[in-house]
């Protein structure tokens, strides 16, 4: 097949959304099919809707392609040029913008559904997020869930280990993610400001929003824990790895995740998650098992779990070499990718 790919930014990005990306590129080059990539500027909300009116980006999207797959993230730019290109398109919904509490929720929806409206296949991973899209009113015969891999480190780790580091105190908690509102860090630091445990946090992640960044740092002053967090901001990925071999709970409780990557990669560790149950979490972290699930902005629930977490070693190691099982069961990238074939050929009407 001859596939396209549009998406805003760099494929060689880092967040998840665009590892994403690049391991279904690479696996659909790997089998044998050819791949062009099309990178957008970044855009705001608003001026990427007035892209709508670019004749030099409507000429720029016309490929000659059997099929071109669009990162749903750039469809401010693109839900009005869809209509004018002459291939098929499969949108690749990573997490809906209208899926957050925001005040202009009911636009971003209005828009959502529209640019959803333009597409003949959608791409998502999770089954959240495929029921996100169908209320949205895309047929769920013409979606696929094709969940990402959390192998970006597949670190070697048995259950003694675990089991070892369970008994080791402080309590190291890991924050992985951009710093902005969505993620949910300012909720974990007052979790971890209510809780009644010798407990330490390291943050790790991009300052995207750099208002929320300094009320984090703010309230990390106020709540007199300068010497038990760290803001260690964007690490490589063998500092990550190392800290993330030397935590005891990955905690990230967002807002929303479509899926949640970074919650799989932390279980490759054997780190249980703290989690929220909006969005996709819950298809990686099982609350009592794999991890706890908190309801967004609710720091007395992660202070309960940070408590939980410190005061019971025996349930740490027990979650944590449950969370590494689970991370061992997951689907690898060449089922994804496999999945993501099989409607690209269905929807271009050609042999996969």
């Amino acid at each position: 097949m001859r596939v396209g790919l549009t998406l805003y930014g760099s494929l060689g990005g880092r967040s998840g959304g665009f590892r994403y990306d690049r391991k279904l590129v690479e696996g659909l080059r790997r089998a044998g099919d050819t791949v062009d990539v099309v990178e957008l500027p970044w855009r705001s909300y608003p001026r990427g809707l007035l892209d709508n009116a670019s004749p030099r980006l409507r000429s720029r999207l016309r490929v000659d392609v059997d099929v071109m797959l669009q990162d749903e993230l750039a469809h401010p730019s693109l839900v009005g040029l869809n209509r004018t290109l002459p291939y098929p398109i499969v949108s690749v919904v990573h997490h809906l913008r209208s899926s957050e509490p925001r005040r202009l929720t009911p636009l971003y929806r209005a828009v959502e559904r529209r640019y959803l409206g333009t597409v003949d296949g959608v791409v998502c991973n999770s089954r959240p997020t495929r029921d996100v899209v169908t209320r949205l009113g895309v047929d769920a015969d013409r979606t696929a869930v094709a969940p990402p891999a959390g192998d970006r480190f597949d670190p070697t780790i048995d259950e003694e280990t675990i089991e070892h580091r369970a008994r080791e105190r402080p309590l190291r908690v890991v924050f992985v993610g951009n710093v902005t509102p969505r993620k949910g860090l300012r909720t974990l630091i007052a979790g971890l400001a209510d809780a009644d445990a010798d407990a330490e946090l390291t943050v790790v992640g991009r300052h995207l929003d750099e208002d929320y960044a300094a009320d984090a740092r703010r309230d990390v002053r106020r709540n007199g824990l300068a010497d038990r967090v760290r803001m260690a901001g964007e690490l490589s990925d063998e500092a990550l790895s190392s800290t993330l071999a030397a935590g005891h709970v990955l905690a990230v409780p967002s807002r929303y995740e479509g899926f949640g990557i970074v919650y799989l990669e932390g279980m490759s560790f054997g780190l249980p998650a703290i989690a929220s149950r909006a969005g996709g979490a819950e298809e990686t972290v099982t609350d009592g098992e794999t991890g706890v699930l908190v309801d967004p902005g609710d720091p007395a629930a992660v202070a309960r779990a940070i408590e939980r977490f410190a005061d019971d070693p025996d349930l740490l190691a027990a979650m944590g070499t449950a969370a590494r099982r689970r991370y061992e069961r997951h689907p690898g990238w060449p089922e994804t990718t496999a999945r993501v074939r099989r409607l690209l050929a269905d929807t271009a009407g050609v042999a996969a």
